[in-house]
């Protein structure tokens, strides 16, 4: 018979799955509570720690909490017993993640961590073991069997760890009130960093770069402006400098096209303007900016930018926001 990998691949996706599932039906809700009170009341940071593959994913763990506002760090259980121990202040925590709960190196460290008083919670998948019976918190990821054909690699335990550490984590955030602004600060490159800080101020055209003609300007005053810009379009403002309306080299080319040749010489910007366009101010996300221009039946290639009081400040156009990589 012929071995069938996609089938087995999925089987095996489903397996550990299943297994998340009847984890969180298995957690204890009074010991869930314990490790987010604890948590919470963890004033210093949190040190994680883990021996093998339950070190990677303590590792992953200790990221994710820091990049959610909780600062954490992983400690490798031997580097702790040779020193590292000295990077444990009296307002940390400790979490440490062992499948047997009987880990040589995991069961050294527990005595210095009780003589410091440091809180421990435990991820642990033998609720019976050393490490449970001397953690403040027990966290059951207990599995019936490894996704391993021989069920020894650590696969869908570490699974099951693994997303009960994304969950404290997750859950520690929200109980922070974590905001975008402030998760932000911590994520500001990448494209998902560009999406919570890059704004409008950042990409727009300003001053000289960005080109305006007065209300009753000529055609030919238009045609130098947009073409000085090189921006495809040009706003129009009052005597003010308040914005009354923009004009695109689309906008510019139809007119042309519907006037007589005898009426050029009369055709003005305000003959041709679209009066109150959509805009952006300088504080908005230039996702959000995307947006307006994207999200509509008829999609617009830039936008003024415009000040609380109205006042042009500048273009922003769709290509320098894609050339933004957002």
């Amino acid at each position: 018979m012929t071995f069938d990998s996609f089938s087995e691949v999925q089987n095996l996706m489903r397996m550990e799955s299943a297994a998340i599932g009847e984890s969180a039906a298995r957690l204890d809700q009074a010991q869930v509570q314990r490790a987010i009170d604890l948590l919470l009341q963890c004033s210093g940071k949190v040190v994680i720690l883990g021996v093998g593959k339950s070190g990677i994913i303590a590792q992953k763990i200790a990221a994710t909490m820091t990049s959610a506002g909780t600062a954490a760090i992983y400690l490798h259980p031997s580097d702790a017993l040779h020193g590292g121990l000295g990077i444990l202040q009296s307002n940390d925590l400790v979490i440490v993640l062992s499948n047997s709960g009987e880990t040589e190196e995991i069961i050294g460290i527990l005595p210095h961590l009780k003589n410091r008083g440091t809180p421990l919670i435990s991820i642990v998948g033998k609720t019976n073991s050393t490490l449970a019976r001397r953690a403040d918190a027990v966290l059951d990821a207990s599995v019936d069997q490894e996704a391993c054909p021989l069920n020894l690699a650590p696969t869908t335990s570490t699974t099951v760890a693994l997303a009960i550490g994304d969950a404290l984590a997750m859950t520690l955030m929200k109980a922070k009130g974590i905001t975008t602004d402030e998760f932000a600060v911590n994520h500001p490159a990448g494209q998902l960093g560009k999406r919570l800080t890059l704004r409008v101020a950042d990409l727009m055209h300003e001053g000289e770069t960005a080109p305006r003609v007065g209300m009753g300007a000529s055609w030919i005053e238009v045609v130098r402006a947009i073409s000085s810009g090189g921006l495809g379009a040009v706003c129009v403002v009052d005597e003010v400098g308040r914005l009354a309306g923009i004009i695109t080299d689309g906008d510019l080319r139809r007119a042309v096209e519907q006037t007589d040749h005898d009426a050029l010489s009369k055709l003005t910007s305000d003959d041709f303007m679209t009066r109150r366009p959509i805009v952006a101010g300088p504080d908005l996300l230039a996702v959000d900016a995307l947006r307006l221009m994207e999200d509509r039946p008829s999609q617009i290639s830039v936008l003024p930018v415009v000040d609380g009081d109205g006042g042009c400040v500048g273009l922003i156009r769709l290509h320098d926001i894609v050339r933004s990589g957002l």
